[in-house]
């Protein structure tokens, strides 16, 4: 009988679902307070409801020369589809900026959605898996919204759809997810530990330091007992890097390097943990370097943006001092994950270690937050928050 002077209109919003009615004789919209109608249509509009949302992407508009520019990308609205059993609607909360992006972003090409990591919840689901309500990580790339299946491989290995841990620790932002807990940080913790192997009592010189991965390298070295050396690009990071506990730190802008190095570690350096590359790292190899030291080889953001730079000749270097040089990728270590992010989340609740985040707000603002971390403007993890 109301149907006479009123109509119904089913809305989603986030994960509730709100029943409206358009009183014609008033012309007002009102919610209308009848449960019974709410809980009739509730079903009508979770079956609907992936077709309601209007999801946003960017996408490659042009392949990166040089600095990516906010110009190289592309807004675009898309519709979601409707969930199959197995399914479920993700809606964004984080995403990861990070220096690899512009590596990876070569193989890219014009209308391919931006890679990256997220954090999201899922709002709807046709999946036992993940419920309504479960927030998790995935590496369907900077999106608002999508739509994945429970059992979607990534070619990314860290990127891999998966709940968040059990164990992860209340009080800390699921920000910290893509930062000190997640890949940055396991980066840091395994290519410091397994693949430096650093020992009580020796130097360490990580560069980069006052990133989401080197800033977490030189407090676990001094976890582990050893000396660490830093380095960063602004009088405000070295301040930083100095409250976390580093030894030794520097300008790198304003203050020569060999000098620096001279006077932190007059021995030389048993560990580099390596972000940046190019000559940089070639000085470091060459006149500062202990016998016998170890290099991790983590990132070389000094040549992404320049792909035909090139490095000294270094080998003869390596051969006198027999040193031990890794590539590596914090995803060969996947398997041993789960403990070491425990590890670190233990240690941030116990005061060991500390985090700082660099959020931008506003999905909008994604491919500026990019281009931050690829001229050194952030501190600590670079994320967007949606």
């Amino acid at each position: 009988m109301y149907v006479k002077w009123f109509t119904l209109q089913c809305v989603r919003v986030t994960n509730t679902v709100q029943v409206r009615y358009q009183d014609t004789r008033e012309n007002v919209p009102k919610y209308y307070p009848d449960l019974r109608i709410k809980q009739r249509l509730r079903r009508l509009c979770w079956t609907s409801s992936s077709k309601m949302v209007k999801a946003k992407k960017f996408v490659i508009a042009a392949r990166f020369d040089g600095l990516p520019k906010v110009s190289d990308f592309q807004l675009v609205e898309e519709d979601t589809p409707e969930l199959k059993n197995g399914d479920l609607l993700c809606e964004t909360l984080f995403i990861s900026v990070d220096p690899y992006m512009r590596l990876f972003g070569r193989s890219l090409k014009e209308g391919d959605t931006m890679i990256g990591e997220v954090v999201s919840r899922v709002i709807e689901s046709k999946s036992k898996k993940y419920p309504v309500g479960t927030t998790v990580l995935a590496g369907y790339g900077w999106r608002t919204h999508a739509v994945v299946h429970e059992d979607d491989k990534h070619p990314l290995p860290t990127a891999q759809l998966r709940a968040v841990p059990a164990d992860f620790p209340k009080e800390l932002s699921p920000g910290l997810l893509l930062g000190v807990t997640g890949m940055p940080g396991m980066t840091a913790y395994f290519g410091l530990i397994d693949v430096c192997q650093a020992k009580a009592g020796e130097t360490v010189f990580v560069n980069a330091a006052a990133g989401a991965v080197g800033s977490l390298v030189g407090q676990i070295a001094k976890i582990k007992g050893c000396k660490v050396i830093g380095c960063a690009g602004t009088d405000d990071k070295v301040t930083w890097l100095r409250d976390l506990g580093f030894d030794y730190v520097f300008n790198y802008k304003t203050k020569s390097l060999g000098e620096e190095l001279k006077k932190a570690a007059p021995e030389g350096i048993d560990c580099y943990f390596d972000n940046v590359g190019g000559d940089f790292s070639v000085s470091v190899l060459t006149s500062h370097m202990k016998d016998h030291g170890r290099v991790a080889v983590c990132g070389s953001i000094s040549t992404y943006n320049n792909p035909e730079a090139k490095g000294q000749y270094v080998f003869e270097t390596i051969i006198i001092k027999r040193l031990k040089l890794q590539g590596f990728i914090g995803a060969e270590y996947q398997a041993d994950w789960p403990a070491a992010a425990t590890q670190v989340a233990k240690w941030i609740v116990e005061g060991k270690v500390k985090h700082k985040e660099h959020v931008t707000d506003g999905f909008d603002q994604t491919p500026q937050a990019l281009i931050g971390v690829l001229t050194g403007k952030n501190t600590g993890k670079a994320i967007v928050k949606i």
